[in-house]
């Protein structure tokens, strides 16, 4: 399967576009955002796991990242509520598993270098934000390899972000709120893939916003 997979090109996915697919796995359903690959690919989805429901235990041969967006998301290493960002570098292996109210996570698949070995588990409840260098719009960081940077990053409503140059690309998911920019609006939900060497001026709506940020992770043509 090959879905998005150009990267050149700009991707937006919003919510009233979703088409939400099964998995192999009884109760796991996925809403696909780029893919490589079948079963094993290279992935970006949604994924969502009915109450009581498991994954078998498997191994991550590219490196997996979540973000926990509803519910609760279990494995023989913790229990991860929403608001959980986690990274499981390659080679290390999992049993995940939901309880009664069922999770929704944000997945990325088989996209770590081999040298990026750091396994992390951040409470963004509870993480410190920075300051973004930027009146109304605060910052926290969650992981930085090489060229690659994820964040979250909240937008006050009454922030004006100066425009955005993605010279390695980048990935945004609207968390909370929405945004806008010159090409569209994107309310609480949506994915945009920015190319690299791509350039935008967002602009929060009227209740602000708090974004994923991926930049620098795209391959530079």
């Amino acid at each position: 399967m090959r879905l998005n997979a150009d990267f050149s090109r700009r991707v937006v996915v919003t919510p009233d576009t979703y088409r939400w697919v099964d998995s192999p796995i009884p109760g796991v359903t996925r809403m696909l955002l780029d893919r490589i690959g079948e079963e094993v690919a290279r992935a970006t989805s949604l994924v969502r796991y009915a109450p009581n429901s498991r994954f078998p235990t498997h191994e991550h041969g590219g490196g997996e990242e979540i973000l926990v967006l509803e519910g609760e998301f279990a494995d023989e290493h913790g229990r991860y509520p929403a608001g959980c960002y986690l990274r499981n570098p390659i080679g290390t292996a999992h049993t995940p598993e939901v309880g009664e109210p069922g999770a929704l996570l944000f997945v990325k698949l088989h996209q770590f270098s081999p040298d990026d070995d750091e396994r992390k588990g951040i409470d963004t409840h509870a993480a410190a934000w920075r300051p973004g260098g930027e009146s109304g719009i605060e910052v926290m960081p969650l992981h930085d390899f090489q060229d690659e940077h994820v964040a979250l990053e909240r937008w006050a409503a009454k922030a004006r972000p100066a425009p955005r140059d993605y010279r390695g690309g980048a990935e945004l998911l609207v968390l909370e709120g929405g945004f806008h920019d010159e090409h569209g609006d994107y309310p609480a939900g949506s994915w945009l893939r920015c190319p690299p060497q791509s350039r935008h001026t967002p602009s929060p709506g009227a209740d602000g916003a708090l974004l994923y940020v991926k930049v620098g992770h795209l391959p530079i043509r």
